[in-house]
């Protein structure tokens, strides 16, 4: 599935719309260029899930907790050396923590993932604008993008 962003703000609606949609369980696979937009994706998401405040990458702590309708778990996969460190973050406690998991740079760690995720790939269209592409992995997350496509169609 893929949609056009001619704008950060029209990213962070998209995902505000998967985060309202969002059950719990829910992992994110975000990548992109630098810049494409990773993080003004999770900060929809954020805003989706009803959280409040700054939402920044959390590039130098790897890992940042915000409370909201679910929980969201926002990795930052940039600086990992090897996919494994993942885990050492606590990878599977947060999986099992009944939250959304969004995690930049997570194509990374690609091979360590669970058979349900949701890989949305950002990417350049000229200067402002971006495409989005969404691949859900599982019949969870295929369900999840099916909404998400029927909510953005009919302005919801």
């Amino acid at each position: 599935m893929k949609f056009r962003s001619a704008s950060p703000v029209e990213t962070q609606e998209l995902a505000r719309c998967l985060g309202e949609l969002a059950p719990p369980g829910t992992l994110l696979v975000l990548d992109g260029p630098l810049g494409a937009g990773k993080t003004s994706f999770a900060q929809g998401l954020a805003k989706g899930l009803g959280i409040e405040g700054v939402v920044n990458s959390p590039t130098f702590t790897l890992v940042k907790e915000y409370c909201g309708r679910l929980p969201l778990f926002h990795f930052d996969l940039y600086r990992l050396e090897e996919a494994e460190e993942l885990w050492e973050l606590g990878f599977e406690e947060y999986l099992r923590a009944g939250g959304v998991c969004a995690l930049e740079w997570g194509e990374r760690a690609i091979k360590l993932l669970p058979p349900e995720y949701m890989h949305i790939h950002l990417d350049y269209d000229g200067e402002n604008q971006r495409i989005i592409h969404i691949l859900p992995v599982g019949e969870k997350h295929s369900l999840l993008a099916k909404e998400l496509k029927r909510h953005v169609n009919t302005g919801n």
